[in-house]
This record gives structure tokens, C-alpha cells and sequence, in this order.
């Protein structure tokens, strides 16, 4: 994979219509997803020469996003905090220039508003995997 540019990197919400349409949320200037998975250590007394084996898909995976920047709009504004208030999980796909896009339910772990006095009002928001994610190469 070749350098790619770190703003096409896009977050975007689902409206929860079927079919659900996806809106771009913030400018964002900084963002990262991180894939996790804990895995399951199975060795006992006669494991091959005492290493370590582990119970292949076994465990549990989790994804988080966070990101800060500014709200393209008020209407994405007020959809972020609203599905805060709410803890409800809501479908996000996650955009990645050159690789392809992760899509699943989330749930927004962490908002935050801040703003200097002579520059614009800024978020930065966190995003927990609430369910099953599906990835999808780049054609």
C-alpha cells in the first residue's frame, strides 16, 4: 500500500434508515482506529517445548475510533450529541484511503467541545464497537 493522505481518512453515521444512508460528520484533523483482539492462552503442562499456544478464534475483538475537528454542520452536530444523551449504538462506516472501509455499530465513549477565543469551536469524540464489524476492500 502506497503513502495515503491522512485526511481522506473519513467517519461517517448512519441515519438507521434501511436503506441506511451515510453522512460525513466532522472535518476532522485528526483521527485513529485501533483493531483489537484478546486472545485465549490454552497451555498446559505438555504444550510442545512449554510455549504458549492460543485457541485460534477464540477471544473477543473490539474496535475504537476517535477523532477531533470541527462539524461540517449543525444537523451532524446535533446527531452526534443526541446518540450521546441517548447511549444508543448507531452504524458508522470508518473510511480508509487505500485500503477499504469498516462498518458496524458504535457507540460514542467520549465527546468533547473546545474552543479557543479567536478560533472556531472544535469536538473530539471516541467511538466503541458495540457488534459485529464488516470490512470491505477497496475494488
Amino acid at each position: 500500500m502506497t503513502a495515503q493522505r491522512g485526511k481522506d481518512l473519513l467517519l461517517k453515521i448512519g441515519d438507521g434508515d434501511d436503506p441506511e444512508n451515510f453522512t460525513t460528520i466532522g472535518g476532522l484533523r485528526a483521527r485513529t482506529l485501533s483493531l483489537n483482539a484478546a486472545s485465549v492462552d490454552v497451555t498446559h503442562s505438555e504444550s510442545d517445548g512449554g510455549w504458549r499456544e492460543l485457541l485460534a478464534g477464540a477471544g473477543v475483538r473490539q474496535a475504537s475510533v476517535s477523532g477531533a475537528g470541527v462539524f461540517l454542520s449543525d444537523e451532524a452536530g446535533e446527531a452526534v450529541r443526541a446518540l450521546f444523551f441517548a447511549g444508543e449504538a448507531r452504524n458508522w462506516r470508518i473510511l480508509i484511503p487505500g485500503l477499504g472501509q469498516i462498518e458496524g455499530p458504535f457507540v460514542i465513549a467520549n465527546l468533547d467541545y473546545s474552543g479557543a477565543h479567536d478560533g472556531e469551536a472544535q469536538m473530539s469524540l471516541a467511538l466503541d464497537s458495540a457488534g459485529a464489524l464488516s470490512f470491505t476492500g477497496v475494488a
